[in-house]
């Protein structure tokens, strides 16, 4: 879809804020600049990245929600550091945790870079059907964490093998 297709299909849609997600938005050539047209119309625009990708080119306003991937996804290695230094309070750093290796790993990183001091909200969220959420939460209250569990929740309400909800 074009970035004035996407643009049409959000003005019917009504409401005021759009999320960019799905695979790695940052991919698309065109999503900077669809952000701009979003914020410029007045829309609250929220990107969520898988954190390969540099997120500094995007405009301040933007809430930028950074995965951070976990060993258990087989992409730990490629975060780009970068972004760590261009993140504000407003923006989220999330952790997608599949076993306590992973929690391990997250909470670590959290510790390691100090992110309660980087941004407001630091999610951890179980993979879905894997890990029940749970043991993820007694984990975080066992090691007394201040971050929150994120699910999937369009997973509960829709089949989770459902695209485009």
């Amino acid at each position: 879809m074009a970035p004035e297709q996407v643009l049409d299909r959000v003005r019917k849609l009504g409401g005021k804020m759009v999320e960019l997600t799905g695979g790695e938005p940052l991919l698309q050539k065109e999503t900077v600049g669809l952000a701009d047209s979003l914020l410029a119309e007045g829309y609250r625009v929220l990107i969520e990245t898988s954190g390969e990708r540099f997120v500094g080119d995007l405009a301040q306003p933007v809430v930028k929600i950074v995965d951070v991937k976990c060993p258990g996804s087989g992409e730990s290695g490629k975060f780009h550091p970068a972004n760590l230094d261009v993140l504000e309070r407003k923006d989220q750093i999330k952790f997608v945790v599949l076993d306590e290796h992973d929690y391990f790993y997250a909470r670590d990183f959290v510790d390691t870079h100090r992110l309660a001091d980087v941004v407001d909200e630091i999610i951890f969220s179980p993979v879905f059907g894997q890990l029940p959420p749970l043991h993820l939460a007694k984990w975080i209250l066992r090691d007394n964490l201040q971050v929150r569990v994120g699910l999937q929740i369009h997973k509960f309400i829709w089949d989770p093998e459902t695209r485009g909800v």
